[in-house]
């Protein structure tokens, strides 16, 4: 049954760097693989991948049963959708193109139940199926999570509105469509971007806010570089990835080797 775990929220709101990672395979044994690397927190993606919803919630049970935070990156702003996972048992939502407080409002509604939110009232894996739905009262509107994606030049336009809501934790950049939105898609050295960067850096620091990105490249060294930046939460590559870089790294020196 769904563990209840706190301290997610508390390692948001300090110093403290957590390293996640994202989920496009919906197959258990890679995400258990994953989650006994050593990262704080996973997200299972629902927005770019094939994964459904029941296979959703087996990987979130496999997340959760070793030891780390679940999260669930939705493909919507959609609070039918937001309540599903989070009956799933997902410790929070990742939602993407928030970007304006009126988004980021109606993403914390989906989340909490009242008074905070409006969120419906379900028993299913998240509230013990019925069996600790007290509990799991108390706990949603404390611990539960929502991380804001900055994926838009407009969302940086409004950023300090977003993010001054008690109810986001954090926020990540999403580097693609932010870059897609001012016509550069992927030319992350674009002068448009590096200032919409830093904006973005520049209000966060300003809210006491944990910056957060997504580093799709499965190397250490540029998570390093953003960490020396002072990004706190930090999505390092995805499972697709990892597999496929080091597979192809590998057979390519074997292959050299050889010929």
């Amino acid at each position: 049954m769904f563990r209840l775990r706190t301290g997610f929220k508390e390692e948001l709101q300090s110093s403290k760097v957590t390293i996640g990672s994202w989920i496009t395979i919906g197959n258990t044994s890679i995400v258990e693989i994953m989650a006994q690397a050593g990262f704080n927190w996973l997200t299972v993606d629902l927005e770019h991948s094939a994964i459904t919803l029941d296979k959703t919630q087996e990987l979130i049970r496999v997340i959760e049963l070793s030891g780390v935070f679940p999260l669930v990156r939705i493909g919507e702003n959609n609070s039918h959708l937001i309540k599903r996972v989070m009956d799933a048992g997902s410790y929070g939502v990742i939602v993407p193109m928030v970007n304006n407080r009126a988004d980021a409002v109606k993403a914390i509604k989906a989340i909490k139940y009242p008074p905070l939110g409006k969120r419906g009232i379900g028993l299913a894996r998240a509230q013990g199926y019925g069996l600790e739905f007290e509990k799991y009262k108390n706990w949603i509107n404390k611990e539960s999570i929502l991380i804001v994606q900055i994926e838009h030049i407009e969302a940086i336009k409004n950023l300090e509105e977003i993010l001054s809501l008690a109810g986001v934790d954090g926020s990540i950049i999403g580097p693609y469509d932010l870059s897609g939105s001012l016509g550069i898609p992927g030319n992350f050295e674009h002068p448009k971007i590096k200032e919409a960067l830093k904006e973005y850096e520049s209000i966060c620091k300003k809210l006491n806010k944990p910056m957060g990105i997504h580093i799709i490249p499965p190397d250490y060294r540029e998570v390093l570089s953003y960490i020396e930046k002072g990004y706190k939460f930090i999505a390092f590559s995805l499972d697709t990835l990892f597999l496929g870089v080091k597979c192809r790294e590998e057979v390519e020196k074997l292959k050299r080797l050889l010929s």
